[in-house]
């Protein structure tokens, strides 16, 4: 939908959601835990509605894409540039990441046993590339379906969709208008379910801070300085350049196209979650084709974890720096390769990227009860540094769909600033 620049503020969806941010601050901030318990089934319910259509939407998605696409070298040359994209972003996080923890050392003199510490959540990941590799393939889609295994369905979803382009051609038309006519019913659900948007914010932000408050920080201030200086120059210079250079896009107008998708992501703190408001605004607002946004936004909500990489380099040599270690440049090498696999492995769920972290730590033999008790205690801060890593998660895809999508020659992408516009 077209920007109004006479609509009111207060019916453009992205003022919504600010005001819905603040008043659930104020209303945590003042109401305390009973404020949280009243307001919180609330955002349990968006949350659910949301993760409801994910399945749905990615599959109907990325199907109706590949099919779309069609095989052979069209598809080839498009999983090429999505993997190179993804690849090509994620390494530079990882070295802004390394750069900032090297720069400040957050963790040299820190004290962090007197952190409260938090119980980490059961997470299953890869131990290996190999692991990772075997993972993609699933044994029984329906399986991978219910759990949402996302790498096993997407993977599943692209060899189908690819099978559909080798049909006769009365076949495949039938079966390309099936799924293209499912993923548009999908996104209409999309639509509706963001229009309680404002809502679902204000319920989560609200229990957010009734539980959590705004004291944790303060044991860990300095790591959470750092993760954040790294985060934001990531987001708002590493990838603007790459909008700028690789796809002469101007990331004033990207920014402005990507309000919703962002604010949702910082609320939720999960790429999974705000896949299909993603979706819905790269589609609609950015102007990037259902063939590109199908193929590339799936992928890299499951894929492309920028923020994740940037915290798995930085945070597991802040524990080492806790710890006394003086890491050398080989070794800093392997958290950095390790890294990059990590965020890829990462389950697209709050502080996932704070779990998988065990994986780079023990690439560089960092294991214990020490190390135990100090990823305990970055967990006690870590809901909102994973809300602003998750805006910068979704931030990066979007990107990778804009650029690509101008480099398959489509020339509406962000040529103007569009907004979606709540109801009502």
């Amino acid at each position: 939908m077209r920007h109004d620049p006479a609509l009111p503020w207060y019916r453009q969806l992205h003022w919504q959601v600010l005001i819905a941010m603040g008043l659930g601050a104020c209303t945590g901030f003042v109401f305390g835990e009973s404020g949280a318990e009243l307001v919180g089934w609330i955002g349990d319910l968006f949350m659910k509605l949301l993760r409801m259509i994910i399945v749905p939407l990615v599959l109907t998605s990325i199907i109706s894409g590949v099919a779309s696409v069609g095989g052979g070298r069209a598809l080839g040359r498009l999983f090429g540039k999505t993997l190179g994209y993804y690849m090509l972003s994620s390494s530079l996080a990882v070295m802004v990441g390394l750069f900032f923890v090297n720069l400040i050392s957050p963790g040299v003199g820190a004290n962090i046993t007197e952190a409260t510490a938090a119980e980490l959540p059961a997470l299953d990941t890869p131990t290996s590339p190999v692991a990772l590799l075997l993972n993609i393939v699933p044994e029984n889609v329906i399986e991978a379906a219910a759990t949402a295994d996302m790498l096993a369905l997407i993977f599943f979803c692209i060899v189908f969709g690819a099978a559909i382009t080798t049909l006769p051609e009365r076949s495949q038309r039938v079966v390309i208008d099936l799924f293209d006519a499912l993923f548009h019913t999908m996104m209409k659900v999309t639509s509706g379910i963001i229009k309680f948007l404002p809502i679902g914010v204000f319920a989560l932000i609200a229990r957010m801070v009734g539980t959590t408050g705004f004291d944790a920080f303060r044991s860990l201030a300095l790591y959470a300085f750092t993760l954040t200086s790294a985060l934001t120059i990531h987001m708002f210079i590493t990838l603007p350049v790459l909008l700028i250079i690789l796809g002469r896009i101007s990331p004033r107008i990207h920014f402005a196209n990507m309000r919703e998708p962002l604010l949702i992501a910082f609320s939720t703190s999960s790429s999974g979650a705000t896949l299909p408001v993603t979706i819905n605004s790269v589609e609609k607002n950015v102007g990037v084709s259902n063939k590109v946004s199908s193929f590339v936004l799936p992928m890299g909500a499951t894929v492309n974890m920028d923020g994740t990489a940037v915290f798995e380099c930085l945070g597991a040599l802040f524990i080492a720096q806790v710890l006394g270690f003086d890491l050398t440049i080989m070794q800093q090498a392997v958290v950095v390769l390790t890294a990059l696999m990590a965020s890829i492995g990462a389950a697209s769920v709050p502080s996932a990227g704070l779990v998988v972290i065990f994986i780079v730590l023990e690439a560089i033999g960092l294991t214990g009860p020490d190390v135990n008790v100090i990823v305990g205690s970055m967990l006690a801060i870590d809901r909102p540094l994973d809300m602003y890593r998750t805006a910068v998660n979704i931030f990066s895809d979007s990107c990778g769909a804009a650029v690509i999508a101008r480099s398959e020659g489509e020339t509406d992408v962000d040529m103007e600033i569009r907004s979606a516009v709540a109801a009502g």
